[in-house]
């Protein structure tokens, strides 16, 4: 069974503003989540795998010459 977090929990956790998160919905963007009446929930694993899927690659993270 997977463990579930509201968009407070995702935003104290994750550091990312619940805010952000709404408009994301809004924008259909985003994580999964469910909605059970206006109750919004991420499934941890599905908010971890859209939060680490697109890092941001640094020089360091490169190697030199590939």
């Amino acid at each position: 069974m997977s463990i579930t977090i509201s968009p407070e929990q995702a935003a104290e956790r994750y550091g990312i503003n619940k805010g952000t998160l709404a408009n994301l919905r809004n924008q259909k963007k985003g994580p999964p989540y469910l909605k059970i009446g206006r109750k919004v929930l991420y499934k941890t694993s599905d908010f971890e795998n859209w939060l680490f899927s697109n890092p941001v690659k640094t020089v360091e993270s490169v190697e030199v010459g590939k």
